[in-house]
C-alpha cells in the first residue's frame, strides 16, 4: 500500500474490544511478503487472550472486575503491536514474545487507571471509567494490580527486557507526577510539556519495541534502533492528540472538538500561542487568557482561530521534526516487512491531523 492509499482509506473504526483496531492497523501498514500479516496477526491474537487471563487471575470477583474493566472495554492494543513488529527483526516464534506483549499493555492499562483518576475522567472507550464505577481508591488500587502483574510476568523475560520494563515504570510514575505538580517556577512550559509526555507517552511506546525486540533474541544495535523510534513516536502521538482536539470535528473523532481546551489542558498548541508574538494570533491569545469570561462563544471563536494559528503551525512542524527523527531511526534497520509497517506508521500519525 503506497502512502497516499494509506491517506485515503476510511478512518479506523472506533476501538474495539480485543485487537480489531491493532488488527486492521496492521493490515494497512504492512502487506509486506506472504505470512507476514498472519503471522503478527495471529500473535495478537495469543497476546489477547494471555491477557484477559491475566486480569481474571484472581479468586475474588469484585478485583476480577476492577482489574480486567479496561481489557474488557476494549482499546486499541497499539503497544503489543508494537512488540510482535519489533519482534520480526529476532525469532518472533521464540518463548515469551506473546508475555513481553502483554507486560506493554498491562503496563499501558494500569496508566490509564491513574490518569483517569487524575483527570476525573468519566467514560473511556465509550464506557464508564473504574474510577466512575467504583471509586478512586478502588480505581487507584485496580492499577497497583495491574503493574504487579505485569511485574510478575515480566520476571520470566530475558534480563534486558525485564530491566527496560523496570525502567519504564519508573518513567510512567515520574511523568504522571510531573504533570499533576506541574512546572516548578521558572520552568520552561513546553520543556515541562516533553519531559511529561516523554514519560507518559514516550516511554511506553519505547519499551514496547525494546521488550519485543530484547525477547526476540534482536541484536543490541536493532534493539536500540527501536526504542529510540519509539522515543521518537510517543512524542508525535501525543502532538498529533493536541492537534485533533482542537482540529478535529467531533463527526470526525468521536470526541468533543476543543475537549482539552474546556477542561484547561495546556496541550503544545495552547503553550505556543500563548507565548507568541505574532500579530495574527493576537485574539487567539486574548482568547485564551479570558477563557470562559470572554462570554459564551469564545470556546468556538478560539477553535476558529486555532484552524489557522501560526501556534498551531508551529506544532505541525514540531510533529513532522519528530516524525522525521523517528524515521531516521529506522534506516539501520534490516529491509523487512516490519521496518516498512513502522515506516508506513509515521505516516498514519501524519495524517491523524490532516
Amino acid at each position: 500500500m503506497t502512502a497516499d492509499q494509506l491517506y485515503e482509506a476510511p478512518p479506523l473504526a472506533a476501538p474495539d474490544v480485543g485487537r480489531g483496531y491493532a488488527a486492521e492497523l496492521l493490515r494497512r501498514l504492512g502487506p509486506g511478503e506472504p505470512g507476514f500479516q498472519a503471522r503478527v496477526g495471529e500473535a495478537l491474537d495469543e497476546a489477547e487472550g494471555l491477557l484477559r487471563a491475566c486480569t481474571r487471575d484472581t479468586a475474588d470477583p469484585r478485583v476480577m472486575a476492577l482489574t480486567g474493566h479496561l481489557a474488557a472495554t476494549g482499546g486499541k492494543r497499539m503497544r503489543p503491536l508494537l512488540v510482535l513488529l519489533a519482534a520480526e527483526f529476532g525469532d518472533p516464534y521464540r518463548e515469551g514474545v506473546a508475555r513481553a506483549a502483554v507486560v506493554a499493555e498491562l503496563v499501558h492499562l494500569a496508566s490509564l487507571y491513574h490518569d483517569d483518576v487524575v483527570d476525573r475522567a468519566a467514560t473511556r472507550h465509550g464506557a464508564p471509567t473504574a474510577n466512575a464505577l467504583w471509586g478512586n481508591r478502588q480505581a487507584v488500587q485496580g492499577g497497583d494490580w495491574l503493574l504487579a502483574r505485569a511485574a510478575r510476568l515480566s520476571a520470566d523475560l530475558v534480563p534486558e527486557a525485564l530491566r527496560l520494563n523496570a525502567l519504564t515504570a519508573g518513567r510512567v510514575i515520574a511523568g504522571q507526577t510531573r504533570e499533576l505538580a506541574g512546572p516548578v517556577p521558572g520552568e520552561d512550559p513546553v520543556g515541562h510539556y516533553f519531559r511529561v509526555t516523554a514519560g507518559k507517552t514516550a516511554a511506553l511506546l519505547a519499551m514496547s519495541l525494546g521488550v519485543g525486540a530484547f525477547q526476540s533474541g534482536a541484536s543490541p544495535a536493532v534493539a536500540d534502533a527501536l526504542i529510540e523510534y519509539g522515543e521518537q513516536l510517543g512524542i508525535a502521538f501525543q502532538i498529533a492528540d493536541d492537534l485533533l482536539d482542537l482540529l478535529s470535528p467531533e463527526a470526525s473523532s468521536g470526541k468533543q472538538q476543543g475537549k482539552d481546551l474546556l477542561a484547561g489542558v495546556d496541550s503544545l498548541p495552547v503553550m505556543l500561542a500563548r507565548a507568541g508574538t505574532d500579530p495574527r494570533d493576537a485574539e487567539l491569545r486574548e482568547l485564551l487568557a479570558a477563557g470562559p469570561a470572554a462570554g459564551a462563544g469564545w470556546h468556538r471563536r478560539a477553535l476558529d482561530l486555532f484552524a489557522v494559528s501560526q501556534a498551531t503551525i508551529r506544532t505541525e512542524a514540531i510533529l513532522y521534526q519528530r516524525l522525521a527523527l523517528a524515521r531516521s531511526a529506522l534506516t539501520s534497520l534490516p529491509p523487512l516487512p516490519a521496518r516498512d509497517a513502522l515506516d508506513s506508521l509515521c505516516d498514519f500519525v501524519a495524517r491523524r491531523t490532516g
